[in-house]
């Protein structure tokens, strides 16, 4: 047992220490001089302090304790949240031992006070003024985002705030930040400004809030309900309209046919008495006494019940075997 622990204090020779010494520190300088960039970053690299390049993902390379490495995660979308804060397991609330109402509380065009919490969602787009052109990024990010919603807030009464300007709101504040945002050079992008809870302070304000959304939906009832009204009455009586104007139209047109067959007979008629008026007046009156005395007689009675006379009608010649007004 001596004699190989002898051996082997032989064998470590000041070269073989050199060479041990020389291949831990050439192994400590390769991993010094490795890192790696995840998908979702770029890497900012510095020589001695100064800027000297940005990395995509990958495996890459730089000079030991002469270039430092700066990981940003540009392919992620980050949250700057205000008038809240989210816990980690991801539950919206408001705890009671933080008081978020100096980023929340704002004064509308109406002078009202109203409280809206909102978050702003931005991603990195440019690393390198991400990393060197801003001292305080988050307090720049907020104050400006503060800001900007004030002044959209500011300009409109608090009912607009609340309804229909909501929307609107959103977009400008999404546009104007970005507008600031590039002037600082701060390297990133607002993607979507989501205003959350916009109500009227506790108290009483905020109970005659809540009573102007009751009408306000008890409103939008009533014009539902008169509007479906609407829709089943208002066909219903086109229909009925239209049905009614058919019907004088055809009437219309029978009475204009009927008449114009009347002229036509006129016409006809008047012809014929041109050509031999004797004749044609004859005519006439058989087919008026014809249509008198006929089978259905439910016309007038022109002989008078005791027979004592006949009512002259015509004085017919003396060919016709009677004359009129005898019998």
């Amino acid at each position: 047992m001596s004699d190989s622990f002898q051996g082997f204090k032989i064998a470590l020779t000041p070269r073989l220490v050199l060479l041990v010494v020389g291949v831990i520190a050439a192994v400590f300088l390769v991993f010094q001089s490795i890192y790696m960039v995840d998908q979702t970053q770029e890497a900012v690299v510095t020589f001695l302090g100064r800027y000297q390049r940005t990395e995509g993902p990958g495996m890459k390379f730089k000079l030991p304790f002469l270039e430092n490495v700066y990981l940003v995660p540009t392919r992620v979308v980050q949250n700057y949240e205000f008038g809240y804060r989210t816990e980690s397991a991801g539950v919206q609330s408001r705890l009671s031992s933080k008081d978020f109402s100096n980023e929340s509380l704002m004064l509308t065009g109406d002078l009202n006070i109203v409280d809206i919490q909102w978050v702003i969602q931005y991603r990195i787009v440019d690393p390198k003024n991400w990393m060197f052109h801003v001292l305080d990024r988050e307090k720049t990010i907020r104050d400006i985002s503060q800001s900007v919603v004030n002044l959209l807030v500011g300009d409109r009464p608090i009912l607009a705030v609340i309804g229909s300007e909501r929307n609107n709101i959103m977009a400008q504040a999404q546009e104007r930040m970005n507008a600031y945002f590039q002037n600082l050079g701060l390297g990133i992008q607002v993607i979507q400004v989501n205003l959350g809870n916009v109500v009227p302070p506790k108290g009483a304000v905020q109970d005659a809030f809540e009573d102007v959304n009751i009408a306000e939906q008890d409103k939008n009832r009533l014009i539902n309900e008169g509007q479906e009204v609407y829709n089943r009455e208002i066909p219903k009586a086109r229909g009925e309209a239209d049905q009614m104007i058919q019907v004088a139209e055809g009437y219309a047109t029978e009475r204009v046919n009927r008449a114009r067959g009347d002229v036509a007979r006129f016409n006809a008629v008047l012809t014929e008495y041109r050509r031999n008026p004797e004749v044609t007046r004859n005519r006439l009156y058989y087919e008026a006494i014809e249509a008198i005395y006929g089978q259905d007689q439910t016309g007038p009675t022109l002989i008078d019940r005791n027979l004592r006379n006949l009512v002259p009608l015509l004085n017919l010649p003396p060919q016709g075997g009677v004359t009129g007004g005898q019998r």
